[in-house]
């Protein structure tokens, strides 16, 4: 475990030059957070923000680094140190807990859908501490409510954006003549499962549209089965599933679940292949520049906007638990650009992807998953 205080300048996960605009219920990110000054709130006084990983740590180039980002935006700019716990494992989530509520924190973030049962029990015990949560809706109970009236679910209807990159995944690999994609994820569970729906609906989408037959392997929609290394972490298991897709002829491959990203590209590079990542979360080819070339696009959340603007929230001591879903429509997802892939793309694809993300924000097309949040 490791605690640490900070009052850091803000490392943005760059978000510029997106292909498909980002962002469900609840108000809509700034797309841009101030820089500080006059246009920046007063925070009330004592205010004292913190924020607990995972397992995957904060170094994990996804959700854990996009949430640190955002509460180093937010306390940068109301000028507060911020306290930040990493979990080395699943045993840490309910002490690093505790220690934060020790530390006399006054909101407390916690990433991730793995910490919800130790988050409820800490915001239960705690009720005079804001809390929120990435990626779960505090509803152990699944009855529609909170189980403690002092959470903020931050949530992503991911599965919109994915049926974005489904379709361009599918595109790319029509073009090549290969018309077999891929994924595979970490753990079954919701925040993942709903990137792979998307892909896959996507990719249907692009061979009912074009007439073709983009194969999509790793992912059964209908059965709700696939291929999972059992973990978020990057190590032989992960390795070789990947490998069992790249075995299947595919040039695309959708892994989903923070670092596993890191033993696809090993597998793609030891396989010689010649398959693209999609990366997921926050733009890959950005936050690690070391696998730039093998990403074609990544499926962003903007964990980073939504954590520093639920933190600019509870710093006025105005907190509001109503859950935020991002969509296309807020700019909560999105796809992020092709990077050096750009001048390879099939004609007129980013303009089918603007009409598709149009006809879904519109309600034309029902894009949804069963992992879907409520809205």
């Amino acid at each position: 475990m490791t605690i640490s205080r900070t009052k850091k300048l803000a490392g943005v996960v760059a978000a510029a030059g997106l292909l498909v605009a980002l962002a469900g219920c609840g108000a809509a990110p700034e797309a841009t957070p101030t820089d500080g000054g006059e246009s920046a709130p007063e925070a009330v006084e004592g205010f004292k923000p913190c924020l607990v990983s995972d397992d995957g740590g904060f170094n994990d180039k996804s959700f854990n680094q996009s949430a640190l980002t955002g509460m180093e935006m937010a306390a940068d700019e109301l000028g507060v140190d911020f306290i930040e716990v990493e979990s080395a494992s699943a045993n840490d989530y309910a002490p690093n807990l505790e220690n934060l509520v020790a530390e006399g924190c006054t909101f407390i973030v916690a990433v991730g859908f793995k910490l919800s049962a130790d988050t409820i029990a800490s915001a239960t015990a705690n009720p005079d501490i804001d809390y929120a949560i990435i990626d779960d809706s505090a509803d152990a109970d699944f009855n529609g409510e909170s189980d403690a009236p002092n959470i903020k679910p931050l949530l992503f209807d991911t599965v919109q954006a994915a049926y974005l990159g489904g379709y361009a995944a599918a595109a790319w690999s029509d073009a090549a003549g290969v018309n077999k994609v891929g994924t595979f994820g970490g753990i079954q569970i919701p925040p993942v499962t709903i990137f792979m729906d998307g892909f896959v609906d996507g990719v249907a989408k692009f061979n009912e549209d074009k007439g073709a037959s983009v194969e999509t392997v790793g992912w059964d929609v209908e059965a709700q089965e696939g291929s999972f290394t059992g973990g978020f972490a990057a190590n032989d298991t992960a390795k070789q599933t990947a490998q069992g897709i790249l075995d299947q002829g595919v040039d695309v491959v959708l892994p989903v679940g923070g670092p596993i990203y890191q033993s696809a590209a090993a597998a793609i590079d030891d396989a010689g292949s010649e398959a693209l990542l999609i990366g997921v979360d926050s733009d890959l080819a950005v936050v690690d520049p070391s696998v730039a070339d093998l990403v074609l696009f990544s499926i962003m959340k903007r964990i980073d906007v939504a954590v520093h603007d639920a933190t600019m929230q509870a710093a006025t001591g105005d907190f509001d638990v109503t859950p935020y879903v991002g969509t296309l429509e807020n700019e909560g997802v999105g796809l992020s650009g092709f990077g050096a892939f750009e001048a390879e793309l099939p004609e007129g694809l980013t303009d089918e992807l603007a009409a598709l993300q149009e006809a879904i924000i519109s309600g034309e097309l029902e894009v949804t998953s069963p992992s879907s949040p409520a809205q």
